[in-house]
């Protein structure tokens, strides 16, 4: 079995990575100048907004997002000294602490929310037709598939690491 790419390959790989690098770095630009938050700001920020409560344990947030530990713990260091989170105490667990939801962040998040997704629109899927969206989350999901274990997670079941 060969584990070289052909040139079709290739420029298939070449022009997708290519094509997500410039979205994401377009989206970004786009965040900073609408709504003055980055993609990290905003990853964190959706993941809390959609919370009943709007807080989340800081672990729970890097499983939501997929990052790691330190990464979040960064990330939200910044975010608390910009005013768009806050830490509280959790009264089940003396160590744990909540992620909450400021005033500030609910706003930032909320006026990015409306521009990344018209921005979405206009890069992504008005550049697509119907079929080809069908056969792109095909794509997706077996891609994701292959990919064991999953990089990041969608459940619930672990609300206690911090």
């Amino acid at each position: 079995m060969t584990t070289a790419l052909d040139s079709s390959e290739l420029d298939v790989w070449r022009a997708f990575t290519v094509m997500r690098r410039q979205l994401d770095l377009t989206l970004e630009r786009r965040l900073q100048a609408d709504a003055g938050i980055s993609s990290a700001d905003f990853a964190i920020l959706v993941s809390l907004h959609e919370q009943p409560e709007r807080r989340l344990r800081a672990g729970r947030i890097g499983d939501i997002i997929g990052w790691e530990k330190s990464r979040v713990s960064h990330q939200l260091k910044r975010m608390e000294q910009r005013g768009l989170v806050s830490r509280a105490e959790c009264d089940d667990d003396a160590r744990g602490v909540w992620i909450e939801l400021t005033p500030d962040g609910r706003r930032a998040v909320l006026a990015a929310m409306r521009d990344h997704a018209e921005a979405i629109r206009q890069y992504f899927f008005d550049q697509v037709t119907e079929d080809e969206r069908a056969l792109l989350l095909s794509v997706s999901q077996r891609v994701l598939d292959t990919i064991n274990p999953p990089v990041c997670s969608d459940d619930d079941s672990d609300l206690s690491e911090d």
